[in-house]
């Protein structure tokens, strides 16, 4: 069934540090809870299986009501193991903050994303450039994705890479990432937001530097600008909407987004629908 079911496990194959760190932490939580479950589910059908009925050589103890030894083990496995996972949540949810930068010889590269009904919008003002439902990034260089939304809450996630963070309407947050090889990896939103969430994913490019110059070219060269007018069109409700490169894009486009001067009469949207 597990083979059947699609799955990608792509949390489990990351492809950079990040994600390596959470892929470590979420094996190791696994383990420890595993020491009490199995254990359990192991002690379930011996019992049921020792005390059956028919089986009249088992200790018949109406009166019994206590066992110092069984409160130790019941009690004090449960308190170590949640002594361990509060630890390394504490020290990892420090470490892996996202707002934390990461450590690089190289400039980071700054990414802006846009959360939209049912598409992503990513500025790169360094560049002066933008593109719909596709971002890229150079192997080995830090990229610090500043994030919002021009409609409900979202969620950024590019699973192969590590920490999804929320995005939401006039107000702007970031997460530090970088991809240790190269590949085309899935990103999308994990938290629905109305009739076309299921289409609300973007493909996340890591390129050597040479390539990465190249992708940059090949965006530049589009005839599409993206000013006031086109943005308002791009801001209209729409599914499955293909990559669309933008090459000139003005430099105060994000800052107007999140202050919301780019969406007069914006329409009020709820998860389950539209009013």
């Amino acid at each position: 069934m597990l083979l059947l079911s699609g799955c990608q496990w792509a949390v489990l194959d990351p492809k950079g540090p990040i994600g390596e760190q959470e892929r470590t932490i979420i094996l190791i939580a696994t383990a420890l809870m595993l020491l009490v479950v199995v254990p359990v589910i192991a002690m379930i059908l011996v019992f049921a299986w020792r005390y059956r009925a028919s089986n009249e050589r088992a200790d018949y103890a109406p009166d019994w009501s206590h066992s110092t030894r069984i409160e130790l083990v019941v009690w004090g496995i449960p308190i170590v193991i949640i002594g361990i996972l509060g630890t390394i949540c504490w020290r990892t949810s420090h470490q892996l903050d996202p707002f934390k930068p990461l450590a690089a010889t190289v400039k980071p590269v700054r990414i802006d994303a846009v959360a939209m009904d049912w598409k992503w919008l990513f500025i790169y003002p360094q560049q002066g450039v933008a593109t719909v439902n596709e971002v890229a990034m150079p192997v080995g260089v830090p990229v610090v994705f500043h994030i919002t939304s021009a409609t409900v809450m979202n969620s950024f996630f590019i699973p192969r890479l590590g920490s999804q963070i929320y995005a939401m309407a006039n107000m702007q947050t970031a997460v530090n990432l970088i991809a240790s090889q190269p590949g085309t990896y899935r990103g999308l939103s994990a938290n629905f937001s109305g009739d076309g969430f299921s289409g609300m994913t973007f493909r996340a490019i890591a390129l050597s530097s040479g390539d990465y110059a190249r992708w940059l070219a090949k965006v530049k060269a589009s005839p599409q600008a993206l000013g006031a007018a086109e943005y308002t069109a791009l801001l209209k409700p729409s599914e499955h909407v293909p990559v669309a490169y933008y090459s000139r894009v003005p430099a105060d486009l994000f800052p107007q987004i999140v202050d919301g001067k780019l969406a007069p009469g914006r329409v009020v949207a709820s998860a389950g629908g539209r009013d």
